[in-house]
């Protein structure tokens, strides 16, 4: 495989906080349980022990999720073995964008089942398996309704409301997939890629049905496990931590340690509230509010609605409904670790940076808090791209550099007439020089109004410098054109791919290759950027 590193400091698309994190930082000291290593793995799988689960809940559960879709052998396998101690999963949790949205949604599922691979191998006396937990629950519409293929941005439009993975498929969406088809069709897996979307996205299913069946078409045969935790049996067993919160909003509290060593280095990336709980409804996921009284006692107000609950009606409906009870960014975590047996949480950068507020949080509630790893990032490019890198004389690890760097770079090497005054300023240097000794040497005041002189005429010919390279740039106006479109398709709205592009158009030349690939580039416990050239 043509594979090439580069240090996540030098991308300049990574924060300080995920590559200290990487370095294992004193600054993160203390906000993690298992170093990102093998050595942490190791801990996390002999802690785990210590903290069960109802096994038996979560195989009937995920068996009645499969009962009605196509399962693969190595699934059913992975499922039933759930119900055995020594076996644990690998995790990562992505919400139910369409399509999947950006590419690092396949990407992160893609880290977890190569981490149980290489565990099963290491260990063999545990088994590990792989899981996506889809964050169904999720609200943000507009940050989950739209794909990038190609240059294009294509929005699904739904008057629908509350958690997007209730929402329903409907005309709309399907018709996106037409569009996605024109786009894609003519290419070698373009067909396959429109079944795979008209299979999942079936007219009335929600999104996190549909979701489910995508991510199992893809994935299924590598044995991994899909769980949607907007489950009325999953949340029963999550009440002691929701009537935990209700009561004492203990979540809050317990962020605080760790935003102050955290705000003392980095921007603090969740802030939490009062209580971290939503209520959920078909249509509406609203937070729930406490409400304090100086002549009575408080009330529990769910916002935007008309819902009033004194603390004893609340934690009756908890009993009653627990699926209406949704965890927010702060305590999703601990519902994920209630009811998996997990040691391992694959996320992003945005991710690790909120999951290092929490340790204190699990600690208060007694759950298990993993290990934290930062899924693989990836750069695809292919021959054309590489061929006008060379073209350009642009190195893989310059491209990351400003459009306006690389140009000045080929600029300085290429440029036939001479636009540099290096030894007009050496002239000038010692011409003055020779002034200022002169002068000095009478009066010294005299030799610093010809410093002042010199300076102004040193900048003077800088600038004249400055104008005569641009100058020289203007003449390599195709040249410029070349580098912005190049820069365009590797940095789509100057971001990483896989922050805006869609598997769709990958898939579509390469089908199941693509994922392979991926697969095969993916390294556990990876430190740095990969950039990897894929097949046209």
């Amino acid at each position: 495989m043509n594979k090439h590193h580069l240090s996540f400091d030098k991308t300049g698309y990574f924060s300080k906080l995920v590559v200290d994190y990487l370095n294992e930082s004193a600054n993160l000291n203390g906000l993690y349980q298992y170093a990102p290593s093998i050595e942490g793995i190791k801990k996390a799988i002999d802690d785990r022990k210590h903290f069960p689960i109802n096994r038996t809940l979560l195989v009937q559960q995920l068996q009645y999720s499969y009962d009605a879709i196509a399962v693969t052998d190595k699934q059913k396998e992975n499922i039933a073995l759930l119900k055995q101690e020594q076996v644990f999963t690998v995790t990562t949790a992505h919400q139910p964008n369409v399509f999947t949205g950006p590419l690092y949604f396949i990407y992160k599922i893609i880290y977890a089942i190569k981490m149980a691979d290489e565990l099963n191998e290491k260990f063999p006396d545990n088994h590990f398996v792989p899981v996506y937990y889809i964050g169904s629950e999720d609200a943000d519409l507009d940050e989950l309704n739209h794909i990038y293929i190609k240059e294009e941005k294509i929005v699904w439009n739904t008057p629908q409301t509350g958690a997007v993975g209730r929402m329903r498929v409907d005309e709309s969406l399907i018709q996106i997939i037409e569009k996605i088809y024109g786009q894609l069709g003519v290419y070698p897996f373009g067909e396959e890629l429109k079944q795979l979307f008209l299979k999942a996205y079936q007219k009335c299913s929600t999104i996190a049905e549909a979701t489910f069946v995508l991510v199992n078409q893809l994935f299924g045969e590598h044995g991994l496990v899909v769980i949607n935790p907007d489950n009325t049996a999953y949340k029963r067993s999550f009440i002691p931590i929701i009537e935990k919160e209700i009561k004492e909003q203990f979540s809050q509290a317990a962020l605080q340690p760790a935003k102050e060593v955290l705000e003392q280095h980095y921007k603090v990336q969740a802030n939490g509230r009062d209580i971290n709980l939503f209520y959920l409804t078909d249509d509406k996921r609203d937070r729930i509010e406490l409400q304090q009284h100086p002549d009575k006692p408080a009330t529990y107000k769910v916002h935007n609605t008309n819902l009033h609950f004194s603390l004893e009606e609340l934690l009756l409906h908890v009993n009653t409904y627990p699926e209406r009870f949704s965890p927010n960014v702060i305590t999703r975590g601990l519902l994920q670790e209630t009811i998996l047996p997990n040691i391992a949480y694959i996320g992003g950068g945005g991710e690790l940076a909120y999951w290092l507020e929490l340790k204190d949080v699990f600690a208060q509630a007694n759950v298990f808090f993993p290990q934290l790893l930062l899924r693989n990032s990836f750069m695809v490019y292919y021959q054309h791209q590489e061929d006008l890198m060379n073209k350009l004389d642009v190195r893989l690890a310059d491209i990351f550099q400003p459009l306006d760097a690389l140009l000045n770079n080929y600029v300085k090497a290429h440029a036939k007439d001479d636009y540099t005054l290096i030894n007009e300023l050496k002239e000038i240097d010692l011409f003055y020089n020779t002034l200022i000794a002169k002068t000095g040497a009478q009066d010294t005041s005299l030799s610093q109004h010809v410093e002042a002189l010199k300076k102004k005429h040193t900048d003077r010919l800088l600038q004249l410098e400055k104008k005569l390279f641009k100058s020289q740039k203007r003449k390599f106006i195709d040249t410029a054109a070349q580098m912005d479109k190049l820069k365009h398709q590797l940095f789509p709205n100057n971001q990483l791919q896989e922050r805006i592009y869609n598997f769709s158009v990958c898939y579509s030349k390469q089908g199941h290759g693509f994922l392979s690939m991926i697969y095969n580039a993916t390294e556990v416990f990876g430190k740095e950027f990969i950039l990897i050239k894929g097949e046209q």
